[in-house]
């Protein structure tokens, strides 16, 4: 067969596998559609099914469909960043400031530095820690992975939990937000590369002025045009990040903030969203579970990600809770939140491929971040809905 044979034969596997899943093991409560695509990635992986088959494995993921694979992730998941990016509502944020600033601050904080100790404690054994890492690079790396809210899968929960558009639900957003803009600028911190500060503080320079000219062109433009003007943007500004040393993703995140929400209507962008989701996010899935490694043994990556869920939930609850006795919350409201903000999924996957392209952390540390993150995501629906059920008068509490 030729390679456009096999790459359509990855392709029937990628979206035919984890919806038959999904649809006949009638998992969305406990596990959405988009966690078992990761799963499913995971299955497909070298770590698992390609060493049971790895016949199967070197013929339908030969190198030039993984490249074909990589383009179409790439794109996919830097449309899904810059939607994120969009849907921040920095304006409402700072309207509400003194109560957004103390639940963001503590939100992300608190897991922040519980995950900088159990990446510590991890540094004690060999095999973690990435090639090209500095020990402080991959300790506050491996912490904020721990401290990330996964803002596009967070919106995805609570539709599902009808409470994205009550007074709890945008108040979630707001802190999410808020917590989004530490990670990505975090995140451009540990990439600094200080040999190339000269190109990256450039980069940030133009940036600036061209998003000024830009803000000023988009006002101006039809919704029409906006959309297809947004995608141009988009490319620019990923393809001068990674040009500067600071990673197209973060390019993608910079794109969709420089962005106003208000430009673009609602339920398109919310389509756009689903869409996404839909047609090309499962090769992002897929090509994450690819990355997946086991060889400092399977029972130590299961250990890890258990440490890194153990610190990124509590230090979630725990940070939201000391926030809501200095807001003075109704007795239960700081759980409900907790839960829904250390949400993981996709925008910690992002930041740990990232990580793993820039050699700060290793395969294997990789794959303890995916399944904490997996972890993660499916605990939320079935321990919010039900303390939802019990606490009704919370969703329409304004804070």
């Amino acid at each position: 067969m030729n390679t456009t044979e096999i790459f359509l034969i990855a392709m029937t596997i990628i979206f035919t596998v984890p919806y038959l899943i999904w649809r006949l093991g009638k998992t969305d409560y406990h596990a959405p559609l988009v966690v078992v695509q990761i799963i499913t990635g995971i299955l497909l992986g070298p770590g698992i099914l390609g060493k049971i088959f790895p016949d199967y494995y070197s013929f339908v993921f030969n190198p030039a469909v993984i490249q074909s694979l990589n383009g179409i992730a790439w794109w996919a998941v830097m449309l899904f960043v810059m939607i994120a990016g969009v849907e921040l509502d920095l304006k409402k944020a700072w309207a509400h400031r003194r109560e957004s600033g103390i639940t963001a601050g503590l939100a992300l904080g608190v897991p922040l530095v519980f995950g900088c100790v159990a990446a510590a404690f991890m540094l004690g054994f060999e095999g973690w820690m990435g090639s090209k890492a500095l020990t402080w690079q991959f300790v506050v790396g491996v912490g904020m992975a721990c401290a990330v809210t996964a803002l596009p899968i967070l919106i995805l929960l609570m539709e599902k939990l009808d409470v994205l558009r009550q007074p709890i639900g945008q108040r979630i957003l707001r802190y999410a937000s808020l917590d989004d803009i530490a990670i990505w600028g975090v995140l451009a911190l540990i990439l600094m590369d200080w040999e190339r500060i000269g190109r990256q503080g450039a980069f940030l320079f133009g940036f600036g002025v061209a998003a000024w000219l830009f803000h000023h062109l988009m006002i101006r433009l039809a919704e029409r045009d906006r959309w297809y003007v947004a995608l141009i943007w988009l490319a620019a500004v990923s393809f001068g990040a990674d040009w500067a040393g600071l990673h197209f993703m973060v390019g993608a995140f910079l794109a969709g903030a420089s962005m106003e929400a208000e430009w673009f209507n609602q339920e398109k962008m919310d389509m756009l969203r689903h869409h996404v989701l839909l047609a090309v996010m499962p090769v992002f899935f897929l090509s994450t579970g690819l990355r997946t490694n086991w060889d400092v043994g399977g029972a130590a990556v299961f250990l890890a990600a258990g440490l890194l869920l153990l610190a990124s939930i509590g230090g979630k609850l725990i940070g939201v809770r000391i926030a809501g006795r200095i807001l003075k919350w109704a007795p239960g409201e700081a759980s409900i939140i907790g839960w829904l903000l250390q949400t993981k999924a996709l925008i910690m996957i992002i930041f740990a491929n990232i990580l793993l392209d820039k050699q700060i952390i290793t395969s294997e540390t990789f794959t303890a971040l995916l399944l904490m993150a997996i972890a993660s995501t499916m605990l939320t629906v079935p321990i919010v809905a039900p303390k939802l059920a019990q606490l009704k008068s919370l969703i329409l509490r304004v804070a």
